[in-house]
């Protein structure tokens, strides 16, 4: 039975519960309901284990989820869409016995495009409109302060809140306030897919997993044993860590010779026990004193991982430092794979427009992809060429090679210049196109 856990103020849930009545008898819904949304942070990080998924109220609790679990986690909100808005205005119109068009609305900033575009279609006057928008750190006080003092100034007939605590503020206050509610329709189409995803959660945690380990430069270890037994003692000491770890992975260890290894075990498993192959890792490159690389391939068959697996370890190879890379079964590649600095780019794509571009430009998919993931997970508005070569360890030379072919055809542009604290010409800064 798949568990998925429901969370919210207590109205939420209770209407999201309602719903999931409605689904098959193998999905478990667990309502957790909190007062404040700043409790969810907490919620998720103490019972996360407890769940194959998680459904959110609103984008609220949501987005302090998403800062909490890993980008991988399952996990849905229904969006405040048209619907709820029309319901709210209705509902409100219909309680005063006239047209309403003047209000005060608040919002959390990530949906403020679409809230936007709503009031557009209802064809509202800004003027009559009155927004607030914010991040997850809210305040809620705040929050009230603004729709009573536009209230009392007599610019709108009430107010629309998505938020609970402002909601008892304003209804203590006397003003007329409604709640931006999700509908049935949104639930369900949100439940789905969540339950899909836990589906798939369950086959993807099953696939096969195949580690490719290599102790680099085993001939210098070779070369440099003085002692009789040294390599035979050193290789029992490998084969002692690689064994302990299969005992953690429930996997199976095969030595292809020359500091050459494989374990065959299941995503579900390497996933889990990331963190110990990372020590595993790091004690072989202490015993061995020669850099260790690791290449995790996934995939439905043994072939099909173990070649996933390869090209990993060849991508590990590339790197400064080596470490960990992981090739799944889409074309993602994960380098850094357990580090705070981990970042996950598509090898291949379908977008004839922009291979045809990279072509010209003479620059891979895969380093496209990757800039563009850097780029998205240090959360840079514009950088420079410097910034790309130190982190995607690449000469200064090849980076601005290849910032300015994505500028030639259209992929990035030039943004200006800034100036250095140093003696030197201002680097010029760049954006990605979207």
């Amino acid at each position: 039975m798949y568990r998925i856990g429901v969370v919210g103020p207590p109205p939420s849930v209770e209407r999201i519960l309602a719903v999931a009545n409605e689904f098959e008898h193998e999905i478990e819904f667990v309502p957790i309901t909190y007062g404040d949304a700043k409790e969810v942070s907490g919620i998720v990080q103490e019972r996360n284990h407890e769940f194959d998924g998680w459904f959110f109220s609103g984008p609220i609790p949501f987005t302090i989820a998403k800062n909490v679990l890993s980008p991988e986690a399952n996990m849905v909100y229904c969006p405040p869409t048209g619907s709820n808005l029309y319901r709210s205005f209705i509902q409100m119109s219909i309680d005063r016995d006239e047209a309403v068009k003047r209000v005060s609305i608040d919002m959390i900033e990530s949906e403020g495009q679409f809230l936007q575009e709503q009031l557009s279609e209802l064809q509202i006057p800004e003027e009559d409109t009155h927004v607030m928008t914010y991040d997850e750190h809210y305040d809620a006080q705040a929050v009230a302060q603004f729709h009573l003092k536009v209230w009392r100034e007599g610019k709108t007939q009430g107010a629309f809140t998505t938020l609970m605590t402002v909601e008892e503020l304003l209804r203590e206050a006397g003003v007329p306030v409604y709640r931006i509610y999700m509908t049935k329709m949104e639930i369900r189409q949100a439940m789905k897919m969540v339950i899909e995803r836990a589906r798939s959660s369950y086959f993807k945690d099953t696939q096969i997993g195949v580690e490719i380990i290599e102790l680099e430069q085993f001939d210098t270890i070779v070369e440099k044993s003085t002692a009789r037994f040294h390599l035979q003692h050193l290789e029992l000491k490998i084969r002692q860590l690689l064994l302990l770890l299969c005992e953690k992975l429930d996997g199976s260890l095969m030595a292809n010779g020359n500091g050459r290894y494989q374990i065959f075990s299941s995503r579900g498993a390497i996933e889990r026990e990331i963190d110990m192959l990372r020590a595993t890792l790091q004690q072989l490159s202490l015993e061995a004193d020669v850099p260790v690389a690791v290449g995790i391939g996934f995939g439905e068959t043994a072939f099909s991982a173990e070649s996933n697996a390869r090209k990993a370890v060849q991508n590990a190879k590339n790197r400064d430092g080596y470490g960990i890379v992981i090739v799944q079964e889409n074309g993602v590649i994960v380098e850094a794979a357990g580090e705070p600095e981990q970042i996950a780019y598509a090898y291949r794509s379908n977008d004839k427009e922009l291979l045809d571009k990279l072509n010209k430009a003479n620059v891979s998919i895969k380093t496209y992809n990757k800039l563009q993931a850097l780029v998205q997970r240090m959360g840079w508005s514009t950088f420079t060429t410097s910034d790309i070569a130190t982190y995607l360890s690449m000469t200064v030379r090849n980076a601005q090679r290849i910032i300015g072919s994505l500028c030639e055809y259209g992929l990035a542009e030039y943004k200006g210049e800034e100036l250095q604290a140093v003696r030197g010409r201002p680097k010029k800064i760049y954006q990605l196109k979207k």
